[in-house]
């Protein structure tokens, strides 16, 4: 099954080429960070190139992880490792929404917060119109908890092209992708030139890099653009942050397999909630 899921990854791949640390005090800078997180000031969107600029939508601040979630981190809450390629401050893969979900939760208990998630592993969740997801728990956000969660796709987005900060880079942190991202051209043992085929990719050995190696965007956070793909809260959909149903969960920020249209933080990915790669990986968002 997961060599399935692997090759309906790079099927899709290729397809889009051809065509959560300790409770945090409110502070009141643009810019704090702790030694995981930043806290992101809200507003509405100045990069122009977002999917949400012009539009009247609003972003309150939020703490969002300095980095994707490691494997490491992984390991001390969740015992073993999914991951592809291993090394304990590489970012976790292999890992589904619904593993994503659950970490949120076992995080959120761990560190004496309140989870953000409900999960019904019994009923089918009507609003799950895939064909192909056989777990169909129903996950409810309970907007009033103070634990951890997957950021929303707006939110990613604000965060990822630099919030009240921006200057409309058009990668996150950068006009130069090589200066922020991790992609099938330099994720490997030498950079590749010509066009995105997988059997180059593999025998250039690409894969993840250790977090944090590449420059950090406006905010601060690293990775934005490509190391792991991101999964967000939201059903592929619109674009909106409150889609009732859909057949795939939004992913964001590219990743070492995808190609360089993927790093855009307006990029639009998607992925069924069962799914799973060695390019898929998550970080955590805290309300304020």
């Amino acid at each position: 099954m997961r060599k399935l899921i692997l090759i309906g990854l790079l099927l899709a791949i290729t397809g889009v080429v051809s065509a959560c640390g300790q409770d945090m005090p409110e502070k009141n800078d643009s810019r704090v960070e702790t030694d995981s997180f930043v806290l992101i000031k809200g507003g509405t969107f100045l990069n122009t190139n977002s999917n949400y600029y012009g539009k009247s939508v609003k972003i309150p601040d939020f703490y969002m992880g300095k980095y994707e979630v490691t494997q490491q981190e992984w390991i001390e809450l969740m015992g073993g490792n999914p991951s592809e390629f291993k090394s304990n401050k590489q970012p976790v893969e292999m890992v589904s929404w619904y593993d994503a979900i659950e970490y949120c939760n076992a995080r959120s208990e761990k560190e004496g917060l309140t989870p953000y998630y409900k999960i019904d592993k019994n009923t089918i969740d009507p609003n799950n119109k895939s064909e192909h997801d056989t777990v169909k728990w129903i996950v409810t956000a309970s907007t009033g908890a103070n634990g951890y969660r997957l950021p929303t796709e707006a939110e990613w987005e604000y965060a990822a092209g630099g919030g009240q900060q921006s200057r409309n880079y058009t990668y996150s942190g950068s006009n130069n992708a090589d200066d922020v991202a991790w992609y099938w051209r330099n994720a490997g043992d030498k950079w590749l030139s010509g066009t995105w085929n997988w059997p180059s990719i593999e025998n250039n050995h690409n894969q993840t890099k250790l977090i944090g190696l590449k420059k950090p965007n406006e905010l601060g956070l690293y990775d934005m653009s490509g190391n792991v793909r991101e999964w967000c809260w939201n059903w592929y959909g619109d674009g909106s942050m409150d889609n009732a149903s859909g057949s795939y969960r939004v992913v964001k920020g590219g990743g070492w397999i995808g190609d360089i249209t993927n790093d855009e933080p307006a990029f639009r990915g998607k992925f069924e909630a069962n799914g799973f790669g060695p390019d898929q990986g998550f970080r955590v968002v805290r309300g304020v």
